[in-house]
């Protein structure tokens, strides 16, 4: 309830104007299985958080992360262009932010104990390599991938597109795990014997969805009502 799902993502790369790019990121985004590789996740792109016990921790983190990089990334764009007049390729701000991350859900699996997510140990190439390997595979430009390989700064920056998206995805990891972490200070002061903050956290937002910690932030007698109901409707080995 309240979350961002992988149709919003879809229907953002339906706005990309070039062709060929919006026809590579809109595949991509329908089949996610990497072409290279005979791994396969353990998670669905749905489930995935965007990086356990960092930012967007939760179910659904790494969906909701991208929207809003690149809602950012498209306000960077305007501010820029507006205050530098400079010229800056939408089409590729769009498509790198919407895959520079989707290959984590690979990297993750369910953490049993905790709750929430953990790293698989059976998985050796991360994200951002194997985003540009499945971009070459399927015969993505070398815009595209340039740009792709310059937000996680594993080439030198050249473009404004890469270092906007650069920018963008930093301030939404770093706002995120704040705004997260604000919730799993408080209810580790609420934590019992029963219940986990990393799996309470987790539950909370597939319930609730993301924007319930804005207004958890500001109450804690909601939030501790939430917390008792959780830990009493899930059994200690969920929780």
């Amino acid at each position: 309830m309240g979350n961002i799902h992988l149709r919003d993502l879809l229907k953002i790369a339906e706005d990309i104007k070039n062709e060929k790019i919006r026809r590579i990121v809109i595949d991509i985004l329908t089949n996610p299985i990497l072409s290279f590789s005979s791994v396969k996740p353990l998670i669905s792109i749905e489930e995935s958080p965007a990086a356990p016990r960092k930012h967007h921790m939760f179910t659904g983190g790494l969906i909701i992360h991208t929207y809003s990089v690149i809602k950012i990334a498209l306000m960077l764009c305007s501010i820029f262009e507006e205050v530098y007049s400079i010229s800056i390729d939408r089409d590729l701000v769009i498509a790198s932010a919407l895959l520079h991350d989707i290959y984590k859900y690979y990297q993750y699996t369910k953490d049993v104990k905790e709750g929430g997510y953990k790293a698989r140990e059976d998985w050796y190439l991360s994200h951002d390599y194997a985003i540009v390997a499945e971009l070459a595979s399927r015969g993505a430009d070398d815009e595209l991938i340039r740009v792709v390989s310059e937000v996680h700064g594993i080439v030198p920056i050249k473009t404004y597109e890469g270092f906007i998206v650069h920018l963008a995805d930093s301030i939404d990891a770093r706002f995120g795990e704040y705004h997260q972490n604000n919730i799993l200070m408080m209810l580790k002061y609420f934590e019992n014997s029963s219940c986990k903050p990393y799996a309470v956290l987790d539950e909370m937002i597939k319930r609730f969805g993301v924007k319930i910690m804005a207004r958890l932030y500001r109450d804690r007698d909601i939030l501790s009502e939430i917390m008792v109901n959780i830990c009493t409707q899930s059994s200690s080995n969920t929780m």
